[in-house]
């Protein structure tokens, strides 16, 4: 997905300040952006709660609503099936007739999102600033009136300091985002069309390349305009050097870049634990340079997304959780540790169902975020500005995305009629035959298609791993080389 929905309809300001209250009270100004919270829990076996979104880019009619991860098809007669080494045909849309969505493995269906009218992000944030003036102006007479009417004699006393004074120590959240800030940039993706919409991205190398997920710049791949926006007000038109629908990972590059580009430091993701620290950065809702924190809620959740449309192939990863504030608009942005490294990319929230915020359709955090490891995003990025195509690890069978069947079955039949198990690619070279259900990677509990296909992406081509299968109810063990796939067709 690139575009995203504005949120609620902001209420028109009024012509003039309404008259104070006989009570004394001090009128505070209305405080813009605020978003609302519902819950739900993703995970392997989701039910019927509703997919996770993307959260990437804030540009959309408020009619239409986020563009939300497609449901992975139920177990249902016609469920599609996907090769492990790339994702599946198109994930099954449920129609409205139907009466809600399936339970699949990311739960329930979704709506494409309409046209953005142009200029809509734009209006919606003057609405919001003509709103918070108009309130803090009333709320500033208020307090004046009161400050003269005061004759207590009461004595206040001043900080020796204001907060803009204070040097804030080396690892505090503030010292971290005062470094992170001027290398991260907000993305602005427009097609042929007029459609489009916001993302983040962040400094990779001096050359001016810069990473993002891609589905915040899919509306520019074929023509259309991207520009990327530095805290500073500085604006550089871009180009897409490579793209990876699967990976969710995009690059572009800055047109005639600075000399003075400060690519943000990567961490280790392998690293990385249950309970450490976490700081976001990006533009939710199109509010640029936007911090929040958190901390890392789990590893390698299991997450399978798309952009909502039907021309496009799903994206899969074994992702990072977080509950730092992900809001639409965040995606493609920089997941941070306490020390300034770059742990992940932002992707995708989980929302409580289509109605979303105010009940227009846009859904906002709920404590449930995703993130691509960033070990994995390097590996990606870097063969991207290699050859500008992706590269995806394989085991070269074809696998069921019903999310009851225990673990990874192998399908009966492949994509558009193909042998289910490639002849002479790694699977046949293990031994594995259609039916057989992988249970384990390596020491990971694989709970369904989504899940060993995340895992496999993971890895690199050449890794040799070791694969767990159920036949004809007895466990195996084998070892499988993966093969290569180039490209995202």
């Amino acid at each position: 997905m690139s575009t995203e929905n504005e949120g609620t309809a902001v209420p028109p300001a009024p012509s003039a300040p309404p008259v104070p209250v006989d009570a004394p009270a001090s009128a505070s100004g209305a405080a813009p952006g605020a978003h609302a919270s519902s819950a739900a829990a993703p995970g392997p076996h989701a039910g019927s709660t509703p997919p996770p979104e993307y959260a990437p880019s804030a540009s959309q009619p408020e009619s239409a609503p986020t563009a939300q991860f497609p449901p992975m098809p139920p177990g249902q007669p016609g469920t599609p099936s996907a090769a492990a080494g790339w994702p599946p045909p198109t994930p099954v849309v449920p129609g409205d007739a139907g009466g809600g969505g399936a339970a699949g493995v990311w739960g329930a269906s979704y709506q494409e999102p309409a046209p953005k009218p142009k200029k809509g992000r734009g209006g919606m944030v003057a609405a919001i600033l003509v709103a918070a003036l108009v309130a803090g102006g009333v709320g500033g007479g208020i307090g004046y009136q009161l400050a003269r009417n005061d004759d207590s004699g009461s004595t206040t006393v001043s900080a020796a300091t204001s907060g803009g004074d204070v040097k804030h120590d080396n690892g505090s959240v503030a010292a971290v985002a005062a470094k992170a800030l001027p290398s991260t940039v907000t993305i602005e993706a427009e097609s042929t069309n007029g459609q489009g919409g916001t993302g983040t991205g962040f400094v990779f190398d001096t050359q001016g390349h810069i990473v993002t997920n891609n589905h915040v710049v899919a509306d520019a791949v074929d023509g259309g305009k991207l520009t990327a926006t530095f805290p500073s007000g500085k604006k550089y038109d871009a180009e897409i050097i490579g793209h990876a629908q699967g990976y969710d990972v995009a690059v572009i590059k800055l047109k005639n870049a600075p000399s003075d580009l400060k690519p943000l430091p990567l961490g280790d993701s392998d690293k990385v634990s249950v309970g450490d620290a976490t700081i976001a950065i990006g533009a939710p809702f199109g509010l640029s340079n936007t911090v929040t924190t958190g901390i890392i809620s789990a590893k390698n959740r299991p997450v399978a997304s798309s952009d909502g449309s039907s021309s496009t192939k799903a994206s899969y990863m074994s992702a990072l959780q977080t509950d730092a504030s992900i809001n639409p608009g965040n995606s493609g942005g920089p997941l941070l540790d306490a020390q300034g490294a770059v742990i992940g990319i932002n992707s995708a929230i989980q929302s409580t169902g289509s109605s979303g915020l105010g009940g227009s359709g846009q859904s906002g955090s709920i404590g449930l975020g995703f993130a691509i490891p960033i070990n994995q995003a390097k590996y990606v990025a870097q063969q991207l500005i290699k050859t500008g195509k992706p590269v995806y690890a394989k085991i070269g069978a074809s696998v069921s995305l019903e999310e009851n069947s225990g673990g990874a079955k192998i399908s009966d039949q492949g994509a558009a009629g193909s042998a289910a198990v490639e002849p002479g690619g790694p699977a046949d070279r293990a031994g594995l035959k259609p039916g057989d259900v992988i249970t384990k990677l390596d020491d990971r509990v694989i709970d369904s298609g989504p899940t060993l296909i995340g895992e496999i992406w993971t890895h690199k081509p050449g890794d040799k791993v070791s694969i767990t299968y159920e036949r004809d109810g007895k466990s195996h063990t084998v070892d499988v080389t993966l093969g290569s796939r180039a490209g995202d067709s």
